[in-house]
């Protein structure tokens, strides 16, 4: 981080604190139950997402290009979950709510990094179904598992630089109006409020990645599934219509869950509503992750099969 720190060759003292006071929810009666809720969506999110990937990596016949990114996807999910639940109950259920400075900035970067990937991991899902409708015979050429791996490689090259760049902008601020940050992890956008100095490339850098992370994944994704449903409508007949479209029923529940809150609390802002902020923060980064590995082992009959067939061989 020194190369931050030089604050471009100026000698400037910045006031860093020794720790950062998570403030969790405010004023709400009986939000340990919430906690009990958080510590269950954990436990089924690594659960369901450690079962895809043993069954991914078990069966052969699932090594392609969509379940390549459908592991990548259960990876990114358990690494979320993992970062942010169990340090998240620690500093709240259990009421240890001071925080040192590196650690608030470490715990920013893995927490914004998985969550980052799973918007992007969904990009390689909707391009893995628009070639695979729109172009059948090509799509053994195009998309290939080599392709899918440099896509996933790529993204993840990606995030680290950026979220690495975030958290570094951030230790040239100035922390000397407040420690307590009003939210359940280190945000981001809740620790820039506590800088006194000119915070702006880390508040421009904020909005670029929204943009880059949130906005433009939606946009390719709805621009997919778009071209999609316009190739369904030529199909000849509503069951072969019915047939393909259930291939795409699972992603758009995945897209639906994460989005929409996410869009809520990094595009329209929530600072008039902390608890409402931290509430769709939240929904956002555990409630999908329980979620993703359910609609995938309901909704997709390959993994169905593949279950059956492991738990056959098992007994």
């Amino acid at each position: 981080m020194e190369f931050f720190n030089s604050a471009l060759g100026k000698n400037i003292t910045f006031v860093r604190p020794e720790y950062f006071i998570i403030r969790g929810f405010i004023g709400i009666p009986n939000i340990n139950y919430y906690y009990v809720f958080l510590f269950f969506a954990y436990v089924v999110a690594v659960l369901g997402n450690t079962l895809v990937m043993v069954v991914i990596y078990l069966d052969h016949n699932l090594r392609t290009p969509k379940y390549v990114a459908v592991f990548n996807l259960a990876f990114a999910d358990l690494f979320s979950s993992t970062a942010l639940v169990p340090k998240v109950l620690d500093i709240l259920l259990f009421n240890h709510r001071y925080i040192p400075y590196n650690d608030c900035l470490t715990f920013l970067f893995f927490c914004y990094s998985s969550l980052s990937m799973q918007a992007l991991n969904l990009i390689a899902l909707s391009y893995d179904r628009l070639i695979a409708i729109i172009y059948p015979l090509h799509y053994q050429v195009k998309v290939t598992n080599r392709f899918m791996l440099s896509l996933i490689a790529s993204f993840w090259v990606f995030v680290v630089i950026a979220m690495l760049i975030l958290a570094g902008l951030l230790t040239r601020l100035s922390f000397c109006k407040s420690v307590v940050i009003t939210s359940y992890f280190c945000d981001h956008g809740q620790m820039l409020q506590l800088a006194c100095n000119d915070y702006f490339p880390s508040y421009a850098l904020g909005y670029l990645l929204v943009v880059l992370i949130l906005w433009l994944p939606l946009i390719f994704i709805l621009f997919s599934y778009s071209c999609i449903g316009y190739a369904l409508s030529k199909v000849a007949t509503a069951q072969e219509r019915l047939k393909a479209f259930k291939t795409c029923i699972g992603h758009l529940s995945l897209v639906a869950i994460y989005f929409l809150p996410a869009l809520i609390i990094f595009s329209f802002g929530t600072k008039r509503y902390p608890n409402a902020r931290i509430m769709n923060l939240s929904l956002t980064s555990v409630f999908s992750q329980m979620l993703n590995p359910i609609v995938y082992v309901l909704q997709t009959q390959e993994i169905k099969e593949s279950v059956k067939k492991i738990l056959k061989i098992r007994i």
